[in-house]
């Protein structure tokens, strides 16, 4: 697979399992606009629009109420090559940051507005993609192979993590050292079983 098929954004805070991936987007055409990801929602966002006035209309207009769906950065996300091409004279050029600016959101439901509101491409939901807004335990372990993206938070001073053997917490407190072994346990570094 060439990597100019497929554009992936994954947040700092991510695991990916790579090989899992791969073999996810080996199931989708790159040449079909595709939006794969997972929202941290549970209802499309509904946002007001600000219309501002143009020289020939001094006063403001009403605002415009939609809604769109958009894939959380914090679970990742994929774009295939022909919807990136489709974005280009949207968001090329700087115009990505500025129409974040105009709605006054961050990048991932900036994304979510071009490809879903403008474009008019819907968000294809895959339930493998994680972020720290869900439960990690709730991942069982014998399905982390089939697993894309897991992901960590630290709230309240408690850590919600996947749920894993391995590493001592004190060494491996977000488990992503233990679930890296889990997933790929020939590594040097992992603990003998």
């Amino acid at each position: 697979m060439s990597s100019e098929v497929w554009f992936c954004h994954f947040d700092d805070d991510n695991y990916v399992n790579v090989p899992r991936l791969v073999k996810l987007l080996d199931e989708y055409s790159p040449s079909v606009d595709w939006y794969l990801g997972k929202p941290s929602i549970f209802s499309p966002l509904e946002i007001h629009l600000d219309s501002y006035p143009t020289s020939s209309h001094k006063n403001k207009t009403p605002s415009e109420k939609i809604s769109f769906w958009f894939a959380t950065g914090g679970a990742g996300f994929c774009l295939s090559r022909a919807l990136t091409l489709k974005m280009l004279p949207i968001a090329g050029g700087g115009k990505f940051i500025n129409i974040g600016r105009k709605i006054r959101f961050p990048d991932d439901v900036t994304m979510g507005f071009i490809i879903e509101h403008l474009l008019k491409v819907p968000l294809r939901i895959v339930e493998n993609f994680h972020s720290h807004l869900e439960p990690m335990e709730h991942i069982h372990p014998d399905t982390f192979q089939e697993q894309v993206s897991f992901s960590y938070a630290h709230m309240r001073n408690q850590w919600n993590v996947v749920k894993v053997d391995g590493f001592d917490l004190t060494k491996d407190p977000k488990r992503f050292y233990s679930l890296h072994c889990k997933l790929f346990p020939y590594f040097s570094f992992c603990p003998t079983r």
